[in-house]
C-alpha cells in the first residue's frame, strides 16, 4: 500500500495565516476578575435559513438562558464541525468538495475567545485529536481514484506539518475492487485506528457493498502513518457511520467498537448482523469474545451514535430498527455499562415525537464523569439536557434562545 509522509510548513492548496485579533462575545467590564473555564456552545440561528453557526460562551449548563441575538461569534459558512484539542477550539467548515475554513479559538483570562488562526484546508470527512495534533482525512468515494489523503495539524502552532496518501483499494483488498471508506479516526495508545467499510465506488449505488457483514479497523503508526495491519471481525457489520465515531477507549486501554448495522446494497439494508458492541483488549491486535447485542437489550432498537462517559459506560443514541437509516440520529438515549453488560434507558428527555433534532457529536462529559451534556431541540426551544450518569436521568438545563444547539464543549483559560 502506498503511503507517504512529507514534512512541510505550508503545502500546495492550503494557505495558512495566523492572526492575533481578539473576538469578544462576552464584553466583560473593566477590572473584572480573571475568568474561570467556560462552556462553549455553538448554535445555528433559527431566524433564517442557510446561516452560519454562532459560538456562545456560558458559565453554567444547568440553568438560565443565552441568546444568539446580538451575541456570540458568527462563523463563516454553514455546515460547521468542531473539535477541542490542546485546550483550543477548532471550528471547521465542510466545504462540500471545496476548500473549507478552519478557525482556531482560545479562551483568554477575561473569559473571552481570542481568534488564534484562520486558514483554508481541504474538505475532510474525518478528523480527531492524536497526540498534540489533529489528524484529518480526505476520503475518496470513487474506485477510479481510490486515494485517501491525510493531514496532520499541529495544534500548538496551528499549522499543518505532515501529509500523506493511502490507497484505499489496496487496503480493502476485495476481489470486486471495492474501496475502503474510513468512518472516523481514534487514537489507541500510540496507534491510529481507522475503522472502515468497503463500497463499490461506481455507478448509481456508489455507497453499496457486497460485504455488509464484516467489521474492519486499519491500524497505523503515528506520526509516520505507516500501515501495520487490519483487525477484522465477522460478528457485526462495519464500525461507526459516515462522519461518526464508532470506537471508544476506556481507562484500561480497551477499545470498544459500535456497529449500527446499516450496510446497504442498491438502497436496501442488507446486513444480517444486529447492532452490537465488540471489544479489543489493551495490547491486543484482534477482537476478543466480548459481544453486546444492542437490539436484543433494547427490544428492537439500534444505536446510531456513542459517547464514552468514563468508568466503562457509554451513552448511546437509539432509534427503532424499523426506522433504520444511514444518516439517522436516534432521539432516545441509553447508558450501557460495558463492565456489567447492562443497558439502562435514560429518562427525563422530551417525548420522541416532540424532538426536532439532537446533537449527534461534540457533546460533553463533565470532568468528574458524573454528568453528560447533550443538546435537544423541540418545537418549543433548544436546551442543554444534563444526564446524570449514575441514575440515567436527564434534567432540562440551559436554554439557547433563537438557535439550535449543534455542539457543546469546554475550555480553560490559556496559561
Amino acid at each position: 500500500m502506498k503511503n507517504t509522509h512529507i514534512l512541510f510548513s505550508v503545502f500546495a492548496g492550503i494557505a495558512l495565516f495566523t492572526s492575533c485579533s481578539s473576538d469578544d462575545n462576552s464584553s466583560p467590564e473593566e477590572g473584572s476578575e480573571s475568568a474561570e473555564a467556560k462552556y462553549i456552545i455553538t448554535a445555528t440561528p433559527t431566524a433564517s435559513e442557510g446561516v452560519a453557526d454562532y459560538i456562545l460562551t456560558a458559565d453554567d449548563l444547568t440553568q438560565g438562558s443565552i441568546s444568539t441575538v446580538g451575541n456570540g461569534l458568527e462563523q463563516d459558512g454553514t455546515y460547521r464541525y468542531y473539535v477541542t484539542s490542546n485546550n483550543k477550539f477548532f471550528s471547521m467548515l465542510y466545504g462540500q468538495g471545496n476548500p473549507g475554513a478552519v478557525t482556531t479559538y482560545q479562551l483568554n483570562d477575561t473569559g473571552s475567545l481570542d481568534k488564534l488562526s484562520d486558514f483554508q484546508s481541504e474538505t475532510v470527512q474525518a478528523f480527531a485529536p492524536v497526540d498534540n495534533d489533529i489528524l484529518l482525512m480526505k476520503i475518496s468515494r470513487s474506485s477510479d481514484d481510490p486515494t485517501a489523503y491525510w493531514y496532520s495539524l499541529d495544534t500548538q502552532i496551528s499549522q499543518f506539518v505532515a501529509e500523506g496518501q493511502i490507497n484505499t483499494q489496496e487496503l480493502a483488498a476485495k476481489e470486486n475492487g471495492e474501496i475502503a471508506f474510513f468512518t472516523w479516526i481514534t487514537q489507541v495508545g500510540n496507534k491510529v485506528y481507522l475503522p472502515y467499510y468497503t463500497i463499490k465506488g461506481t455507478g448509481d449505488d456508489r455507497n453499496g457493498t457486497l460485504y455488509p457483514d464484516e467489521a474492519n479497523i486499519a491500524v497505523f503508526s503515528y506520526p509516520e502513518m505507516a500501515y501495520e495491519k487490519t483487525i477484522h471481525d465477522d460478528r457485526t457489520s462495519f464500525i461507526g457511520r459516515y462522519f461518526t465515531s464508532g470506537l471508544a477507549v476506556d481507562e484500561l486501554g480497551d477499545t470498544y467498537a459500535l456497529s449500527s448495522s446499516i450496510a446497504t446494497f442498491n438502497g436496501d439494508f442488507v446486513s444480517t448482523k444486529p447492532s452490537a458492541i465488540t471489544r479489543i483488549k489493551s495490547g491486543a491486535t484482534e477482537f476478543d469474545t466480548f459481544y453486546f447485542n444492542i437490539e436484543e437489550a433494547t427490544g428492537g432498537k439500534y444505536a446510531t451514535t456513542q459517547m464514552y462517559l468514563g468508568n466503562g459506560k457509554l451513552l448511546l443514541n437509539l432509534e427503532d430498527v424499523a426506522n433504520r437509516g444511514a444518516y439517522t440520529t436516534g432521539k432516545e438515549y441509553a447508558i450501557v455499562d460495558l463492565y456489567s453488560e447492562t443497558l439502562t434507558m435514560v429518562t427525563g428527555t422530551p417525548n420522541v415525537e416532540d424532538i426536532v433534532v439532537v446533537t449527534s457529536r461534540s457533546t460533553y462529559i463533565s470532568e468528574d464523569k458524573t454528568t453528560a451534556y447533550v443538546g435537544i431541540t423541540t418545537n418549543t426551544g433548544s436546551f442543554v439536557y444534563n444526564i446524570d450518569v449514575a441514575t440515567a436521568t436527564a434534567t432540562q438545563g440551559l436554554e439557547v434562545e433563537g438557535g439550535v444547539i449543534t455542539a457543546i464543549n469546554r475550555l480553560n483559560p490559556a496559561n
